[in-house]
């Protein structure tokens, strides 16, 4: 069961998250999801570097991912950044991280990271 500390209900939302336990299951498929999210990138030591799909990226080089923490940053935009898979997925997407858990979960068959 999940601590209570790791589950954040969203108000606009039922049911709590387990977001840890998501961003870890994420954390482990991450190559595998950043191909399916960033295919024109490509793996650079412990990086993901891709172009931005949110932007008029001509080429790769601003926007990566670190595969090890999952954190990301695109190096051209101030606001585009974050710390794990859930915001990356709700970046992407253009969803709320309590979307982008509930995807990912049900995306990797979590059954146990949302309640």
């Amino acid at each position: 069961m999940a601590h209570k500390s790791h589950l954040r209900p969203d108000s606009a939302h039922t049911g709590a998250i387990d977001f840890q336990t998501i961003n870890r299951a994420a954390l482990g498929a991450l190559p595998a999801l950043l191909m399916r999210w960033l295919p024109d990138g490509k793996k650079q030591g412990h990086e993901w570097v891709s172009r931005n799909p949110k932007r008029g990226d001509r080429k790769p080089g601003s926007f990566s991912v670190n595969l090890n923490t999952g954190r990301w940053a695109d190096f051209a935009e101030a606001n585009a950044r974050g710390g794990d898979p859930i915001s990356l997925a709700a970046y992407l997407a253009d969803i709320t991280q309590y979307e982008a858990a509930r995807e990912l979960a049900k995306m990797l068959g979590l059954k146990g990271g949302v309640e």
